[in-house]
């Protein structure tokens, strides 16, 4: 399409248009952080072997997602946005009516897979659409936009979950996630038109997406920065993994938790708009070093504090190092991803779907384990992340050495 490409579906207001792209890529976000509350109920209830498995309410939904970013990008491509999409949002509606009606732990995961696999239609092809109708400053605008209200669903999900757990079971969160799926897939199909014509279309073929990952993983750019990604994704599930016990458990905080939770997702927002004014200044590879730089040192420090504490610090020593973490990580989430991006424009949509799939696999390799070794003590937290942020610092060293030597 070229620069001067005009929004796909004139009749459709642009307010509209940013909602409904809004609402698609959300669906991800409501998927984990609505149900953050409920793990505990959720796992007393349905027996679950272990204080920890219910973790894998959060693994099992990512292990999906991961794999489904892989197939619904070329998916798209050849049978257009709307069928695929369709498809994916089918899905995720069967997935959590299965969670919704369960009464056993491991058909629990089985549906969140399930769903996490439907959910990754809506979230590559929402941003396929936004390819599609607009071009250069009108894809930027739109996708500001976007974004910001995408801010908004981690910092106000949870207090929905806590909410719907004071009046009835966590099944009806479930319910829920299904029914704003039923709303989304009826809103697009009644009022967004097809953005990508037949004429444009490309077949779906398992050979392109090998040579596509061939590409991928034969650039030392691309690869340092999406297995970055990757680490420093993994250090944020370990987060999610184990926030409801580290806050509700071990500080006590009860039904407080959703305000302490999107306080922290607040800063990821923060940095978001930081980022985009001091990223024309000093470039995507200064700065995402320098939020690295950072993320390692007070993640250093923190642990040893951490440990000199018994694994339990202050609440209030724990959120500032925790605000700081985010903020950083904030910066390096865009950055990482635009520079694994960057050598890749010739294949850009399949090349986005690799680095979403193999990102999100490292990330659930590395992060689940340290969720998984929460003891009571916030040290496997904090040492995720500062593991894993001098594990990102090698990789990026390596992706930069290696391309400047290419060049």
């Amino acid at each position: 399409m070229d620069a001067q490409a005009t929004p796909a579906a004139p009749d459709a207001p642009k307010v509209e248009f940013i909602a409904l792209v809004a609402l698609t890529t959300s669906l991800v976000a409501m998927s984990i952080d609505t149900m953050l509350p409920a793990l505990g109920a959720m796992a007393t209830e349905l027996g679950a072997a272990h204080a920890n498995d219910r973790q894998l309410v959060l693994a099992a939904f990512f292990g999906g997602l991961s794999v489904g970013q892989l197939l619904y990008g070329p998916a798209s491509d050849s049978t257009g946005r709307k069928p695929a999409l369709f498809a994916g949002v089918g899905l995720f509606i069967v997935g959590n009516a299965l969670c919704a009606l369960t009464h056993d732990f491991n058909l629990l995961l089985a549906g969140r897979a399930l769903s996490g696999f439907g959910a990754a239609g809506p979230r590559i092809i929402s941003m396929a659409l936004v390819r599609d109708a607009y071009a250069g400053r009108g894809m930027a605008r739109v996708m500001s936009f976007v974004s910001t209200v995408f801010i908004l669903v981690p910092v106000l999900a949870p207090s929905i979950g806590q909410g719907v757990l004071a009046v009835t079971s966590w099944r009806a969160i479930f319910a829920g996630l299904a029914a704003v799926a039923v709303l989304n897939g009826a809103w697009f199909a009644l009022r967004q038109p097809e953005t990508l014509p037949v004429e444009r279309r490309v077949p779906f073929s398992f050979r392109t997406i090998a040579r596509g990952t061939a590409q991928v993983f034969r650039t030392p750019v691309t690869l340092g920065y999406m297995l970055s990604t990757g680490v420093i994704f993994a250090a944020f599930i370990s987060y999610l993994s184990t926030a409801q016990q580290i806050f509700q458990e071990q500080y006590g905080l009860g039904t407080l938790f959703p305000v302490y939770f999107g306080a922290l997702a607040s800063s990821i927002g923060v940095a978001s708009f930081v980022n985009a004014r001091l990223v024309m200044r000093l470039g995507m590879q200064r700065l995402s070093r320098l939020a690295l730089l950072w993320v390692c040192s007070l993640s250093i420090v923190a642990f040893v504090a951490a440990w000199l504490w018994h694994g339990h610090p202050p609440l209030a020593a724990l959120m500032a190092y925790m605000l700081a973490c985010f903020f950083f990580n904030g910066i390096l989430f865009g950055n990482f991803n635009a520079r694994a991006m960057e050598p890749m424009g010739h294949i850009a949509g399949l090349a986005a779907a690799i680095i979403g799939s193999v990102s999100g696999v490292v990330a659930l390799a590395i992060g689940t384990p340290f969720g998984r070794a929460y003891d009571g003590t916030v040290l496997p937290l904090i040492g995720g992340y500062m593991s894993c942020g001098l594990l990102a610092l090698a990789l990026t060293t390596w992706a930069e050495r290696q391309g400047a030597a290419a060049r």
